[in-house]
């Protein structure tokens, strides 16, 4: 089915080191071709996601010209092109349910749906890591070779202190994170 939806559409596909802030892009190349890339970190169930979701950029673009990013014409595409991915041969039962509630109004990033990206990493932090909902309150963590406290909860995110600037930043509750001794 990927076969077919690369072969359908006229891109490049390039797996490239992972980005901090994304898991995929599509852009127009100079040259006027297409190109789409996926981080290469990501287990099969996050690079098939995000694959499909940077497709459905491509040919949003090609049905409807200039629209918004992730405006209701990518929306419906995205959809339409994951139908045929919902199935538990394909994505476990675990991870159908957030997947498919996900769908009903997919966002520009599927980080931003807490329960849908803890089941594509199967509720397990990389190695040597811990989600921050995890981690006791007070505990000092290192997020980016930078020492942050664990505050409290506020409604969806984490309030933590950066210790070297004193600021409160806000941390999404599954940003891995690692424990400072």
């Amino acid at each position: 089915m990927v076969q077919y939806l690369i072969e359908q559409n006229n891109f490049t596909l390039k797996i490239v080191n992972q980005r901090q802030t994304k898991h995929g892009d599509f852009r127009k190349l100079p040259n006027g071709k297409f190109q789409i890339t996926v981080n290469n970190n990501l287990n099969k169930h996050q690079f098939l996601l995000t694959l499909v979701h940077e497709i459905a950029h491509h040919v949003t673009h090609q049905k409807f010209g200039r629209v918004q990013p992730h405006g209701k014409e990518w929306k419906m595409v995205f959809q339409h092109l994951m139908l045929p991915f919902l199935k538990p041969e394909i994505y476990p039962i675990a991870m159908l349910s957030p997947l498919a509630n996900y769908l009903k109004n997919p966002k520009a990033s599927t980080d931003s749906d807490v329960n849908l990206s803890l089941a594509l990493r199967a509720h397990k932090a990389e190695i040597g890591k811990h989600f921050i909902f995890e981690i006791p309150t007070g505990s000092l963590f290192i997020f980016k070779n930078v020492i942050y406290k664990r505050g409290n909860k506020r409604r969806t995110r984490f309030e933590c202190l950066n210790m070297h600037n004193k600021k409160v930043y806000l941390f999404n509750q599954n940003v891995e994170v690692k424990l400072h001794h």
